[in-house]
């Protein structure tokens, strides 16, 4: 297992942010996978990805201005198109020839897709190809549509340890004690869930849903639930009955091999819903929040690097997660494609 750092993959797209927080004409700075970000979205709409970074005196750019399509430098106001190409330094005399189009700050590929920013985090400066070739679209939901609801919160831990979090099927009745959820739950019952490959990750197989809850009639009836882990930090769970849809996505973000943001993000098909967004996002923080608070507490443990180990089943889709990134990795390394290592597999727990 890993301690207070995670290997970072590299040749894939990771969410940067919902697609709102980028308005028209404006610019974000973000930093994702330890490198400096500008994120803007031009006069047209068009979402784009810049290294912050001014490749005359290294200044970052976001310190600049943007005018819906070039971003200037604050030092010298040498300009960069939505490319990264600098279009024009301004101390240059008429008899000066300088080829701007060789100079350029660095950009990445940058995809809004499902009201989501994707970037694409290239190996070697390869663009987008194969099954890489585009982000992941959500299931049910088209491509325009953006979430009803989203929630992002900072966790001081590795990439792994967040994932772990999220595949953990047995820490809910200890760590989400919320009154509304499973309060003082400590009766665990046991637990049959079918598994199966899925690119690049695994899935746990659709499955029916209990008919007695409540919040599962909101959607009809023949309530149904498929979840999907996909690196490089997804999970995606599509819920399906005869009358609504719910998709919801974790997204897992690197800011370094350290530290990670974690989304939380819903698209519903039932229109009243997000009359109520103010009351379920909170309910979603305080939820995530736990799950936050816990991993601020084992940060404390892992500083001294003790020794770790994982149980079957409970922690066989922990031990799933580290053997599809040590595939990625040598996958990458010998310069062939990706294997999926994984097989079907039924899991058994108490939770």
């Amino acid at each position: 297992m890993q301690g207070l750092t995670a290997t970072l993959l590299r040749g894939t797209w990771y969410m940067a942010l919902p697609g709102s927080a980028v308005k028209a004409g404006a610019t974000v700075a973000r930093t994702l996978l330890g490198e400096p970000l500008l994120i803007g979205r031009d006069k047209a709409g068009v979402v784009f990805a810049l290294r912050d970074a001014c490749p005359h005196r290294g200044i970052p750019l976001r310190y600049g201005s943007f005018d819906g399509e070039t971003v200037t430098c604050c030092y010298h106001g040498w300009r960069f198109d939505r490319t990264g190409t600098c279009v024009e330094i301004p101390s240059l005399r008429e008899d000066q020839q300088v080829d701007l189009s060789k100079i350029r700050c660095g950009a990445l590929p940058c995809v809004e897709r499902n009201g989501l920013v994707w970037i694409y985090f290239s190996r070697s400066g390869e663009a987008p190809s194969g099954y890489q070739a585009e982000p992941p679209a959500m299931p049910v939901f088209a491509d325009a549509d953006a979430p009803a609801l989203g929630i992002v919160l900072p966790f001081p831990c590795s990439t792994d340890h967040a994932a772990f979090g999220l595949m953990d099927p047995t820490h809910a009745a200890f760590v989400h004690t919320s009154w509304w959820f499973k309060s003082k739950a400590r009766k665990l019952r046991p637990k049959e869930k079918a598994f199966e490959p899925a690119p690049f990750g695994f899935r746990m197989a659709r499955h029916a849903l209990p008919p007695q809850n409540i919040a599962y009639k909101l959607l009809g009836a023949n309530v149904t639930t498929e979840i999907s882990y996909c690196l490089p930090g997804l999970r995606i769970e599509e819920i399906r009955g005869d009358r609504n849809a719910v998709v919801g996505l974790t997204a897992i973000t690197p800011v370094s091999e350290g530290e990670t943001e974690v989304h939380q993000l819903f698209w519903v098909s039932m229109g009243w819903a997000k009359a109520l967004r103010p009351l379920l996002q909170h309910l979603m923080t305080v939820f995530l929040d736990q799950d936050r608070v816990v991993v601020v507490q084992q940060r404390e443990g892992l500083v001294h690097d003790p020794k770790l180990m994982l149980i079957n089943d409970a922690d066989t889709q922990a031990r799933w997660w580290m053997r599809l990134k040590s595939e990625w990795i040598e996958a990458e390394a010998a310069g062939r494609p990706f294997e999926n290592p994984l097989k079907p597999m039924v899991l058994r727990w108490r939770s």
